[in-house]
């Protein structure tokens, strides 16, 4: 296994410990973040996730750099990804900060994505992640670290920055989600 690889596997092994900051009661107290009052063992699993997600940018990054990119690097990648995401929206659903429909929509998007993944493995196709699904990894990264940070409020425009950008995430992950489907349509329609 080379080293992105290496790197993306440790970015799943990071999501339980994630989980465990952002859910176990640990009775750290609090930590006075932008005149808000955010646990402690929050922060720490919002650090965690922050980290987790340099390590999606920096394993792509050395597998361009030194070309190590592989199949598996292509499917574990975005795997580990969907992961991640999953995981935190779904703690920011427990947590009362994102709508549930929204989430739906989300995790919904990265299934049918995935299952799209496999039938177009299963004819010997592997596809690596387009730009609007690289914008949409980002504005959903951006929208949870805001939102895991208690929904920074951005007193000049008075609306959560974090609510603001989990729109924008929404957006972008239902646009790259039909342009995957329409660009793929073809295996799709012949795997029927």
């Amino acid at each position: 296994m080379n080293l992105p690889n290496k790197i993306t596997v440790s970015r799943i092994l990071l999501i339980p410990v994630f989980m465990l900051f952002m859910l176990a009661d640990f009775n750290f107290g609090t930590v006075n973040l932008l005149k808000t009052d955010i646990q402690t063992s929050h922060v720490i699993g919002g650090l965690i996730f922050i980290f987790a997600s340099i390590t999606d940018w920096l394993d792509g990054y050395i597998a361009r750099k030194y070309n190590l990119i592989t199949n598996m690097g292509k499917f574990l990648d975005p795997l580990a990804d969907k992961l991640l995401v999953s995981a935190a929206f779904i703690i920011l659903v427990e947590l009362g900060t994102a709508p549930s429909w929204i989430v739906i929509v989300i995790i919904s998007r990265e299934f049918a994505v995935t299952g799209l993944r496999l039938i177009l493995a299963g004819g010997g196709e592997v596809v690596a992640a387009n730009q609007l699904g690289k914008i949409k990894t980002v504005t959903q990264i951006v929208a949870i670290i805001s939102l895991l940070f208690n929904n920074i409020y951005f007193e000049s425009i008075g609306v959560p920055f974090g609510t603001i950008m989990l729109y924008i995430a929404l957006f972008f992950t239902v646009l790259s989600g039909v342009d995957y489907f329409y660009k793929n349509r073809r295996v799709l329609l012949e795997s029927m």
